[in-house]
């Protein structure tokens, strides 16, 4: 725990402040300055030199009476007002659970509800002048605005500068990495767990280390559904089958319950999708109690806009390609259908990753979610390259990504068609019989937590 400004009275007779910063601090990962000096561009509250911090962040800095929060897409960032006699209190951690701890330790608890907790949105600054009753109102100043349509239509070359900036990102993080630990992905054989596979075998072997390090996890629930299959088929393509393993369980291991206490959402597909990845990294652990990191393609398909828009009915083609990160950061601050509580996009559903790997000890790492990614894929001109096809749409990524990982590894990547991760781990009719339909029931068990 980081008391930032622990009762100390202000000046002009003003309440007494109290921040504290719970969040763990070795999970920033940046590359190009300290952890330090990364705070002090967030505290001085110019948004653009915050753009400068290289990596992954969640950082709270106080300036006075004003207290400004920043991260980027995977390291979630919460906050909670508590009212004290002597003056407000702030508390910042990456989970709700951790905010209502500390507030029971306090003797504050009875006042808090998950609804009244904030998440940072992703990419900005979160500006918040403590000042006591009524809680103020936080401002938000974006530090990453990414050109749109810059690149030139030339898929040959989109590729190749976007899986170029993945490529960088993962060589950078290999770097920070001990060179002597083992190294996992989560691979399903799809596009984006397949990049990262690829991408990280070259760079392993670039870096003058053994490849023997790297091992590609598959999840199969009671024999499998798609994956598990598509897995072997893609790495029999490349003729590196050695690097695979299947981690087969049971679906009564399977929890949903259980993943909702962890993620605190409720949001159907994201806990569907957690669920799974909770099993997987169960599964993981149990065969290898003291592994650490996990890598995974969480964050592709945000970033070439592949989901189906016809599953819903909010989003329309035009939607998706005219609105900037719709799919990293929902309908934006200022919008009436972006959640206070819970942010959006991506910057919400990243929790499906993070809370899950962290929950199991693992630190995890996803080259998509960074901001020098983010901007390549912003820049291509999907309106000129798709001229409003969902056909066109859902074709491109596999195109990009297979020539970029070709001009970058020499290998010729296996592209499949896409499939939600959640259903590609377990037969269809297992499946239904896993997860509720309805998200009320999902959002019902989630309130339950707290009552």
């Amino acid at each position: 725990m980081n008391d930032l400004i622990g009762n100390n009275t202000m000046q002009n007779d003003q309440p007494i402040q109290r921040i504290v910063d719970l969040t763990d601090v070795s999970k920033n990962i940046i590359y190009n300055m300290s952890v330090e000096e990364a705070r002090n561009l967030v505290k001085n509250g110019n948004a653009k030199e915050v753009r400068r911090i290289d990596g992954q962040f969640a950082l709270v800095a106080v300036n006075g009476k004003t207290v400004r929060l920043a991260r980027s897409i995977s390291r979630p960032l919460r906050y909670f007002i508590a009212k004290r006699k002597d003056g407000p209190c702030l508390v910042a951690a990456d989970r709700m659970d951790l905010i209502f701890n500390f507030l029971k330790k306090e003797g504050l608890d009875d006042q808090f509800h998950p609804s009244y907790t904030r998440m940072a949105p992703a990419h900005y600054v979160t500006e918040i002048e403590l000042v006591g009753c009524p809680d103020p109102i936080p401002t938000h100043h974006r530090f990453f605005s990414p050109d749109r349509n810059s690149l030139d239509p030339d898929i040959n070359h989109i590729g190749l500068v976007y899986i170029q900036a993945v490529y960088q990102e993962i060589y950078k993080w290999l770097q920070k990495v001990d060179s002597k630990v083992p190294i996992g992905i989560c691979f399903s054989g799809g596009i984006d767990s397949g990049a990262v596979f690829l991408l990280t075998y070259h760079a392993i072997k670039q870096l003058g280390q053994s490849p023997a390090r790297l091992k590609a996890f598959s999840l199969a629930i009671d024999g499998g559904g798609e994956d598990l299959a598509q897995a072997w088929d893609f790495m029999d393509a490349i003729g590196l089958s050695l690097f695979l393993e299947p981690i087969k369980i049971s679906q009564n291991a399977v929890n949903w319950q259980e993943t909702i206490r962890i993620v605190e959402d409720y949001k159907p597909l994201d806990i569907q999708a957690a669920t799974m990845n909770l099993a997987l990294c169960q599964g993981i652990r149990e065969r290898y109690p003291e592994w650490v990191y996990l890598m995974d393609g969480d964050g592709g398909d945000e970033n070439l806009k592949d989901y189906p828009i016809e599953e819903n009915p909010e989003l329309t083609v035009r939607s998706v390609l005219n609105n900037l990160m719709l799919y990293q950061e929902g309908w934006g601050v200022d919008s009436i259908k972006h959640s206070i509580t819970y942010s959006g996009g991506l910057s919400r559903a990243y929790t499906r990753t993070y809370a899950t790997t962290s929950a199991l000890g693992f630190d995890g790492f996803s080259p998509y979610t960074l901001p020098n990614v983010i901007e390549v894929a912003e820049a291509i001109p999907f309106v000129t390259l798709t001229d409003w096809s969902h056909e066109k749409l859902y074709q491109l990524k596999g195109e990009i990504v297979a020539k970029g990982v070709k001009a970058i590894t020499g290998l010729n990547m296996p592209v499949f068609p896409k499939r939600r991760f959640q259903h590609g781990v377990i037969s269809k009719g297992m499946f239904a019989n896993l997860f509720p339909l309805e998200q009320t029931v999902y959002r019902r068990t989630f309130q339950e937590l707290y009552e």
